[in-house]
């Protein structure tokens, strides 16, 4: 959360700005110094920043189920019918033929160049990050399931819905790319300075801009909320703390940690903490992305599979809980012996890409 409030509270402004007309008539490089012109300022960054906070706290202070579940449910379900007219419209603009064959034409010249090894890493790396596993944004979520349904069809559910969203993103962006002359590597770019171009080429794009914005805030509202809980959860069973105190203290904790992540792009802008043209916020992910992630999913797994934790029986007998696709028994070897080596292999791998570069 350190790093994740100031990336949703570029959402927010990025939604406010699509619904005051602010992309209205500029070509891609307006619309670049658009994002420039945000990082550069420290007071609209934060601003949004603790505007996320806030509204996260509350939605926690409602609850998960009242507060999370009916709010994302209808956001979650127009986010995907707008992105399979974005893509449709992404993939109808000119030279977005370049973008599909860039982005859907296999190219085994560029697995032998990085090497398979890189490309299995950065694949497990990315299911890590987006499932947010390891780190409880999953298991917070996971928590609140009923016992109706076995937890097997619910994680097969998640990893579809997860690769269709991801593919259908991939149509949104690549071949918009192409069409406005922006670098398909270009990180953050590929969102906050692309897709409003997308919407300045389409008919009626500031509403579209606006809807979409303001339900990809919701998307990683969502993922705040889950981690606000976890965080509130943890110290009300650890301290026995009243919950609303507990959330105001989170309040002022999760804002001053924050702004380090603000100030890297700016007045912090010389500290330069993984090497020359990094920032405050790469040092973070790096701490998330390649060490809580992969070692907090290692302890996940041991705890299941291991005598020493929950243990193999106990995980089956909750996981075939309700009606559904049992949890496949023969997997058993592979979990205990096998994933562990593969999670630690990831883990050790994020430090050489990093650290023994050339």
């Amino acid at each position: 959360m350190m790093f994740y409030t100031t990336v949703s509270g570029w959402m927010l402004y990025y939604f406010y700005k699509m619904a005051v007309g602010g992309f209205v008539g500029l070509d891609a490089k307006g619309v670049g110094q658009i994002f420039g012109a945000l990082l550069s300022d420290p007071y609209t960054m934060a601003l949004n920043m603790i505007i996320i906070v806030l509204l996260c706290f509350w939605v926690c202070y409602l609850g998960v189920k009242d507060g999370v579940e009916r709010i994302t449910k209808t956001m979650m379900t127009c986010l995907l019918l707008l992105m399979l007219i974005l893509a449709v419209n992404s993939i109808m603009l000119p030279n977005s033929g370049e973008g599909l064959k860039y982005y859907l034409y296999p190219d085994f010249n560029k697995v032998l160049e990085h090497g398979v090894r890189e490309v299995v890493f950065a694949a497990m790396g990315q299911a890590f990050f987006t499932l947010s596993l390891g780190i409880g944004s999953l298991a917070i979520f996971g928590s609140y399931i009923g016992k109706e349904q076995r937890l097997t069809g619910e994680a097969m559910w998640i990893m579809a819905l997860d690769t269709f969203v991801a593919i259908i993103s991939g149509l949104i962006i690549f071949p918009a790319c192409f069409s406005f002359g922006v670098n398909p590597g270009s990180g953050p770019n590929l969102l906050f300075v692309t897709l409003p171009n997308v919407f300045n080429a389409m008919s009626g794009g500031r509403i579209w801009g606006t809807l979409f914005f303001l339900f990809m805030l919701f998307a990683a509202m969502s993922t705040v909320i889950a981690v606000f809980e976890n965080i509130t959860s943890c110290i009300c069973d650890l301290t026995g703390w009243e919950r609303k105190k507990v959330i105001r203290y989170n309040i002022v904790g999760i804002i001053l940690l924050s702004m380090p992540c603000v100030l890297g792009f700016n007045v912090w802008s010389h500290i330069q903490p993984m090497g020359k043209g990094s920032c405050v916020l790469d040092l973070e992910d790096f701490i998330v992305s390649n060490n809580l992630l992969p070692l907090g999913s290692l302890v996940y797994l041991t705890f299941c599979t291991s005598r020493y934790g929950w243990g193999w029986d106990n995980f089956i007998r909750e996981a075939d809980t309700g009606e559904g696709i049992a949890f496949p028994k023969w997997i058993r070897f592979y979990a205990t012996y096998i994933l562990p080596l593969i999670v630690l292999y990831i883990f050790i791998n994020g430090y050489l890409a990093i650290f023994c570069k050339g």
